[in-house]
């Protein structure tokens, strides 16, 4: 794992811009997905990214672990411009780890938990088969799942249970950053608080950074201790996350709070 002095990823006046089908001929529409986005994330430190559906909170992630090539601005990783080949994908690709929203589509349903984890492993060539062994056996501790959990499919155990391989998949390279993409929106209302737990421990006991991307503004304060607020595309508010959330400045931040309900 390379140790960090500055921030793992640092986005200047990131935009990015999807032609649609509107408009005419010679000016095809545009839709501002981001528009002149500044960011940064550090290891140790949890970032909320708060915005209803539309705001450009998935593209925004897309671009952070380089899925997604902004139209302009610049993207640095480690303090140096990110490059868009193969082996910067790869270093990034081990550096900055994403678990999905829901746990069912981000796991493979043919394969059993064992396989789900060594997988990355295999893919970047970590390690003898026996440390991969052990490794896979440490993340399954971690995430408070049984060894036993390691011989199922996915289908055989509950939605809170499927997240946490998820999540467990998404340490296994040891990674700086996990970006967290709705994580509790597909489960029970009564899982929720345990995997934002889970979440939250992982990031203090490992000495994480943390992206936790959410349409609900009180999930975002309960777990972040910086809040960005998007709207269209821009962010329109940042800062500490309790104080954002007792001190809202932005007409849009307040209808957030108004608008979305307490419960975890």
């Amino acid at each position: 794992m390379a140790e960090t002095t500055g921030p793992v990823i640092e986005l200047r006046d990131v935009r990015v811009v999807h032609k649609t089908r509107t408009g005419g001929l010679f000016r095809p529409g545009q839709v501002r997905a981001v528009d002149g986005v500044d960011f940064t994330i550090s290891r140790g430190e949890t970032v909320g990214i708060v915005g209803e559906s539309g705001c450009g909170k998935t593209t925004l992630a897309r671009v952070l672990v380089g899925l997604q090539r902004p139209t302009s601005g610049e993207v640095l990783f480690r303090g140096r411009p990110l490059r868009y080949d193969a082996a910067s994908r790869r270093e990034l690709g081990r550096a900055v780890s994403v678990v999905f929203q829901d746990p069912a589509t981000a796991l493979n349903p043919r394969m059993i938990v064992r396989e789900q984890l060594l997988d990355p492993l295999v893919v970047h060539g970590i390690g003898t088969p026996e440390e991969r062994e052990a490794r896979v056996r440490e993340l399954i501790g971690l995430v408070g799942l049984p060894t036993s959990a390691l011989e199922v499919l996915p289908r055989q155990i509950s939605g809170g249970q499927r997240q946490r391989v998820a999540i467990a998949r998404a340490l296994a390279l040891a990674p700086d950053v996990i970006v967290a993409d709705e994580p509790t929106s597909a489960l029970d209302v009564s899982v929720r608080a345990q995997v934002l737990n889970l979440l939250t421990d992982l990031k203090e006991s490992l000495g994480l950074g943390m992206i936790f991307i959410s349409h609900d503004i009180s999930t975002v304060r309960y777990v972040s201790d910086r809040m960005a607020v998007m709207n269209a595309g821009r962010i329109v508010e940042t800062g500490p996350a309790d104080e954002v959330f007792a001190h809202p400045s932005h007409p849009y931040t307040r209808t957030l709070l108004s608008a979305v309900p307490t419960l975890l």
